[in-house]
C-alpha cells in the first residue's frame, strides 16, 4: 500500500477516536447491579474459610478461619443452609468451640442472606459485653463484613447493616424479645436463661413468637446443658434426628464415639498424686481395646463425621448434635482426667464436670423422683375412700392469684399415708366445702379432716380471716425463709386489726418435708409409704414431682435445695402436700403407732423372766 494511503487512513481513525465520547456509569446503576448480583453459592463453612478473621484480642489463634481446627463444627454450621431444617441444637461442652459457630452463622447471614436476626444471651449485661468484645471485633477484622457495617447508626444491642439489623437482647428483658419481628433466631447458653414470670411467658416461647411470620425461619439453640428437665437437653430428646461425632480408631479404622468411660488411668493403690495418675491418662478403644494418645486425636478429628443416633420422626424439621470435651482439639485427656478426679467427692465440683465437661444432665438420684413414680404408688381404692387402716385425715391448701390448690391425706401407724382427694378450687366456700365433708371407709365409718394448714403467702389478710372464721380445723401457715431447727414452729399472728389476732402461724420447713415426701415416695405400696387413690391423674403426679434438688451458693457455702426443675413447671400440689404432713406433724402422726403397740402389748400376756429392757426395746423397735 502506498505510503500516502497509509497515512490518510490513520488519520481517519484518529479523528473516530476524537468523536467517540467516554461514558461513566453512575454510581446508583452500579450499586443497583451491586445489588441485584445473586449471593455467592457457599454454604457457611466455606463463607468462614474465605472471608472470616480472627483477630487477637479474642482468639488463641488469629488469623482467617479454618475449619480443620475443629471440623466437628462444619456440618452443625452448614445445617443453617438446609431448606428442610428449621432447629437446630447444640448441646455441648465447654471448650468446643460452639459461640464461634453462632458467630460464623451470623457473619454468613449478614453478606449472604440479610435478613432481621436476633441473638439472645442469658442477660442484657451479657448480650452487650459480647457484642463490643466479640461480635464488633469480628465485623473489623472481615473486610467483607466491614463494608456492610453501619457503625455509627448502630448501638451496642442493636447493629445496622445495609439491608438488615441485628438485635442483642438479654433473656432478662421480656419486651425486647417481644418487639420485632425476624428471619433467623439464635438462643445461646439456654439453660442459663431465667425462669418465667407470672406476667411473662418463658424467655424461649417469647423469642420463637418473633419468627412466626417466616416461612423459611431459622432457629440455632446451644447450650451446657445442667438438668434432664432443662431447655437444651429438652431440645436434643425431642429433635426429629440426633446426631453425635463419630471418629475412627487410629489402629483397627472402626468409627467409635468417644465416651468417658473409656478413659484409663492408673489407681490410687499405687500410691500416686491425682496429677500423675491424670499425666497417665489414655483412651481405649472400645472396638478393639488398643491404646489412643492426644498425638492421634487431631488426625481422628480429620476423618471424623457426625452420625444419627436417633430418629423420632420421619421429618428432619429439628435436627440435634451431642459434643463431649473428648473431642476437644483443645482440651487433652489428662485435663480430663485431672477435672474428674478433683471433683471426687464434692457435689458442686461434681455437677460442674458432668454438665461443662460431659455435657451431661446433672442428677442427684438420692431424692430424684418422676411422675411415673406417682402413678405407681396407686391403690385399688377410689378417690374419696378412706383406707381401712387411716387414723386420721389433714389438709393441705396451695393460694394461688386465682384459683386454689388442694389435698386430703389420711395417715396411719408408721407414717403410711394416702391421697384419698385432690383438685382446684375456685373460691374459700369450695374450700369450707371439701375441707368438712365426711369421708367414708369401706366399712361405714366417716371420718373428717383432723387439720389443714392454708398457705398465706398470697393475700395473707384473706388467709387470716379465712381461718379464723374456720378456727376449730384450720390454721395459716408459711414456708420458712432461713433454715430451722425444728420440722416447724407456732408463731403467733400478731395484726391488732386482724380478726385472726393471737392465731397461731404454722412456719414450715418445707425443704425436710420435701425430703420426706420424696423418700417415702420410693417405698413401695405398704407400711410407711406415701400412696395416692387409684383414680389419681397425671397433672397431680408432675406437680408434685415438679422439684428436685440442685446445689446452690449461700454465701461461701455450698447447700442443696429443692428447686423446680423447669422454669415453668406447676408446683402446686407439692406445696400443698407439704402443708398436709406438716398438719399431719402437728397432730403427732409420728407417734400413733406407739398407742397401737401399747394396746396390743395390754392384750397379750407378758412372757415370765423376760427383762424390763428387752420388754421396752421390743415395744419400741419400731418407733420412728
Amino acid at each position: 500500500m502506498p505510503l500516502r494511503k497509509i497515512q490518510r487512513v490513520m488519520a481517519m481513525a484518529r479523528r473516530r477516536r476524537l468523536w467517540r465520547k467516554k461514558y461513566e456509569v453512575p454510581s446508583y446503576i452500579r450499586e443497583t447491579l451491586r445489588q441485584l448480583q445473586p449471593p455467592e453459592d457457599i454454604s457457611v463453612s466455606e463463607w468462614a474459610e474465605k472471608y472470616r478473621f480472627l483477630d487477637s484480642k479474642t482468639a488463641a489463634m488469629p488469623g482467617p478461619w479454618r475449619n480443620d481446627r475443629t471440623p466437628y463444627l462444619k456440618e452443625i454450621m452448614d445445617e443453617l443452609c438446609n431448606y428442610e431444617t428449621e432447629e437446630i441444637s447444640l448441646c455441648k461442652c465447654t471448650q468446643i468451640g460452639g459461640s464461634e459457630a453462632l458467630l460464623n452463622m451470623l457473619g454468613y447471614i449478614i453478606q449472604q442472606d440479610p435478613s432481621p436476626a436476633m441473638v439472645v444471651y442469658p442477660s442484657d449485661k451479657l448480650g452487650e459485653s459480647i457484642s463490643e468484645n466479640r461480635i464488633k471485633p469480628m465485623l473489623k477484622s472481615s473486610p467483607a463484613l466491614k463494608r456492610l457495617y453501619k457503625e455509627f447508626q448502630s448501638q451496642k444491642l442493636e447493629m445496622q447493616f445495609e439491608a438488615m439489623y441485628l438485635t442483642i437482647s438479654g433473656a432478662n428483658s421480656p419486651s425486647s424479645l417481644a418487639s420485632k419481628a425476624i428471619k433467623y433466631l439464635f438462643l445461646d447458653e439456654v439453660d442459663k436463661y431465667p425462669a418465667a414470670s407470672r406476667k411473662e411467658a418463658d424467655p424461649i416461647s417469647l423469642a420463637r413468637e418473633r419468627v412466626k411470620t417466616f416461612r423459611n425461619r431459622k432457629i440455632y439453640m446451644t447450650s451446657t446443658p445442667t438438668i434432664q428437665t432443662g431447655q437444651i437437653w429438652k431440645a436434643l430428646q425431642g429433635s426429629d434426628i440426633e446426631k453425635h461425632y463419630f471418629v475412627p480408631c487410629p489402629h483397627c479404622g472402626e468409627y467409635i464415639e468417644l465416651k468417658f468411660k473409656q478413659l484409663k488411668y492408673p489407681g490410687d493403690e499405687d500410691g500416686l498424686t491425682i496429677s500423675d495418675r491424670a499425666d497417665q491418662a489414655v483412651y481405649i478403644c472400645q472396638e478393639c481395646g488398643c491404646i489412643i494418645t492426644d498425638q492421634h486425636k487431631d488426625r481422628m478429628l480429620q476423618q471424623g463425621r457426625w452420625q444419627t443416633v436417633k430418629e423420632n420422626n420421619a421429618s428432619r424439621r429439628k435436627v440435634g448434635y451431642w459434643i463431649n470435651v473428648l473431642y476437644s482439639p483443645f482440651v487433652r485427656f489428662s485435663e480430663v482426667a485431672l477435672e474428674y478426679l478433683d471433683s471426687l467427692g464434692d457435689p458442686e465440683k461434681m455437677q460442674n464436670f458432668t454438665n461443662s465437661w460431659l455435657a451431661e444432665p446433672w442428677e442427684d438420684t438420692k431424692l430424684l423422683v418422676f411422675a411415673s413414680i406417682v402413678m405407681e404408688r396407686r391403690t385399688e381404692l377410689p378417690e374419696f375412700t378412706v383406707p381401712e387402716w387411716a387414723k386420721m385425715l389433714t389438709g393441705g391448701v396451695d393460694v394461688q392469684e386465682t384459683s386454689f390448690y388442694w389435698t386430703i391425706r389420711a395417715w396411719g401407724d408408721h407414717i403410711t399415708s394416702q391421697n384419698i382427694a385432690h383438685g382446684q378450687a375456685l373460691s374459700w366456700a369450695d374450700i369450707e366445702y371439701v375441707m368438712n365433708l365426711g369421708y367414708l371407709k369401706e366399712n361405714g365409718d366417716q371420718m373428717v379432716v383432723s387439720l389443714c394448714l392454708i398457705d398465706s403467702g398470697y393475700d395473707s389478710d384473706a388467709v387470716y380471716d379465712f381461718c379464723a372464721d374456720n378456727a376449730d380445723w384450720a390454721l395459716p401457715s408459711k414456708g420458712a425463709s432461713n433454715p430451722m431447727n425444728t420440722d416447724f414452729k407456732l408463731n403467733k399472728i400478731n395484726k391488732p386489726d386482724s380478726r385472726a389476732y393471737g392465731m397461731d402461724l404454722v412456719i414450715v420447713d418445707g425443704e425436710h418435708y420435701k425430703d420426706m415426701i420424696a423418700s417415702r415416695m420410693k417405698k413401695k405400696n405398704g407400711r410407711g409409704s406415701w400412696m395416692v387413690h387409684k383414680d389419681c391423674d397425671m397433672d397431680y403426679a408432675e406437680q408434685v414431682t415438679a422439684e428436685h434438688k440442685v446445689n446452690v451458693k449461700v454465701g461461701s457455702r455450698t447447700v442443696q435445695r429443692w428447686k423446680q426443675k423447669s422454669s415453668h413447671a406447676a408446683n402446686h400440689y407439692l406445696d400443698a402436700e407439704v402443708y398436709a404432713l406438716a398438719a399431719a406433724d402437728i397432730r403427732q402422726v409420728r407417734f400413733m403407732h406407739l398407742d397401737s403397740e401399747a394396746e396390743a402389748e395390754s392384750q397379750s400376756p407378758k412372757q415370765e423372766g423376760q427383762p424390763p429392757e428387752e420388754e421396752w426395746i421390743k415395744t419400741n423397735e419400731e418407733w420412728l
